[in-house]
C-alpha cells in the first residue's frame, strides 16, 4: 500500500462585508462558497482557488493547513 498525497487546504475566513463593492467582488465570494462574515470555509490549494483569493485580499484572510 501507498500513502495517498494529501493536497494542502486552505481556511478561508470573510473578515470584511462584500457590501457596496462591485458584482464581480461578491460574485467571487460565492463561488468561494462564502455566504455570511466570519463564516470560514476549507478549499484545496490550486491555482483557480488562489487566483480567487488573490482578487479579493481585502475581504478575506486566508491560513493555510498542511496535514
Amino acid at each position: 500500500m501507498t500513502k495517498k498525497d494529501k493536497t494542502p487546504m486552505l481556511r478561508i475566513t470573510q473578515i470584511k462585508s462584500g457590501i457596496g463593492y462591485c458584482e464581480k467582488t461578491k460574485r467571487t465570494l460565492i463561488a468561494l462558497g462564502i455566504t455570511k462574515m466570519h463564516q470560514t470555509v476549507l478549499l484545496p490549494d490550486n491555482p483557480a482557488i488562489r487566483g480567487m483569493v488573490n482578487s479579493i485580499p481585502h475581504l478575506l484572510k486566508v491560513e493555510e493547513i498542511k496535514e
